[in-house]
């Protein structure tokens, strides 16, 4: 998704009107409409103003907002605290804390996203978010029981 869809995307997931987004800004709401249809490649000063504007770290303006769902939602879809806008940006952090713990399987994924194979990352994608939502479960081991078995919980 190009930079201007995904600044539409965050607008309109944080209820921004783009007049409003645009004041915030410091901008022209024909300027932000031109950025958000494409027509204008925003600098880097401006990219910074709309991610303070909408209270994101500006990393996150390359990135749809459904895709970092993930990482701003606990198990229960509550939101989580949000960054500061000025803070490092946890997704990257995160990313870089994982791949000290697990070299491999980044190297892996890497490697995979360098061969840049539509399909390929297609079915990885998928297999992730599979693997995302398992994860996510809560799962209590009495739920699996055959009824009328009952084994307390041990802690």
């Amino acid at each position: 998704m190009a930079l201007g869809a995904n600044i539409q995307a965050w607008r309109c997931s944080r209820g921004h009107s783009l007049e409003a987004l645009a004041t915030k800004a410091g901008l022209s709401a024909a300027s932000l409409g031109a950025i958000e249809s494409g027509e204008l490649d925003p600098p880097a000063s401006t990219v910074e103003a709309l991610a303070s504007a909408i209270g994101i770290p500006a990393p996150w303006l390359y990135t749809e907002p459904k895709h970092l769902e993930l990482l701003t939602t606990d198990s229960d879809g509550d939101a989580l605290a949000q960054p500061a806008p000025d803070a490092v940006d946890p997704v990257t952090e995160r990313v870089l804390r994982g791949a000290r713990h697990e070299r491999e399987l980044y190297v892996l994924l890497t490697a995979l996203l360098q061969s840049g194979d539509p399909k390929l990352l297609l079915a990885a994608e998928t297999s992730l978010r599979s693997l995302v939502k398992q994860a996510r479960r809560p799962t209590i081991p009495w739920q699996s029981r055959p009824s009328g078995h009952f084994e307390p919980p041990s802690d």
